[in-house]
């Protein structure tokens, strides 16, 4: 029973909520969010992103609690360090600018706060998003009212957070963004246990895509080393 207890697990779970409890008992946690957050990050860091992060809208309805005004100021802290600007991915997604900045004005001033600069606020678009601005070395903070939420929620705990997607983007098709978001979060859990977060248990997207990417971290044999 002993030897049990010290292996590794690889867990499927849903909403916010589920990104939290995973957080609380240590398990480095993974969002999907097809449509459309997960989708924009996967986007941005084929196109060369330094870092990605998700962050709650100024307002959620989500039973969790949520800051991202600290990870506004995080993620300006950090691109002081790394020397490059922000792009923050906002919504409504074709509302005017005007609205996407009052949506993530507690990141903005995180980040300003922090010493940080700002190069864009664009809407959060998915793969699409990939054509819009460079993401060259840009830190990219996607504020979104399901998997931004989620993320900022689990990221509160602990940082160890990412994203994944299984849709196609610029630059892949079949199964290679699923592959991908596999190996990000192998790679960061380096032996801890891992959750897989479906960002919404009302989208249907969200938990194919987050079964398809927990069953290819099994298939890379990530339990048995």
């Amino acid at each position: 029973m002993e030897k049990l207890l010290k292996g590794k697990e690889v867990i499927t779970t849903f909403n916010a909520s589920g990104a939290v409890r995973a957080a609380t008992l240590g398990y480095v946690v993974l969002i999907v969010d097809i449509i459309d957050m997960s989708t924009s990050l996967e986007a941005a860091l084929q196109k060369g992103a330094a870092l990605v992060l998700g962050a709650s809208p100024d307002v959620t309805k989500a039973p969790v609690k949520v800051n991202p005004y600290k990870i506004g100021f995080w993620g300006g802290t950090k691109s002081k360090e790394l020397n490059t600007s922000i792009v923050i991915l906002s919504e409504p997604r074709w509302g005017k600018k005007k609205e996407r900045i009052n949506n993530c004005s507690k990141v903005i001033e995180g980040i300003k706060d922090a010493g940080g600069k700002i190069e864009d606020i664009i809407p959060n678009l998915g793969a699409e998003v990939g054509k819009v601005t460079d993401f060259d070395k840009k830190i990219v903070i996607c504020v979104s009212d399901t998997g931004g939420v989620a993320f900022d929620a689990a990221w509160q705990i602990h940082q160890e957070v990412t994203v994944g997607t299984i849709a196609r983007t610029l630059t892949t098709k079949g199964k290679e963004s699923a592959h991908l978001a596999a190996q990000r979060v192998v790679d960061l859990a380096n032996g801890k246990n891992i959750a897989v977060v479906a960002a919404s248990s009302n989208s249907l997207e969200d938990i194919l895509g987050a079964n398809y990417i927990t069953q290819t971290i099994i298939e890379m044999g990530y339990l048995n080393i």
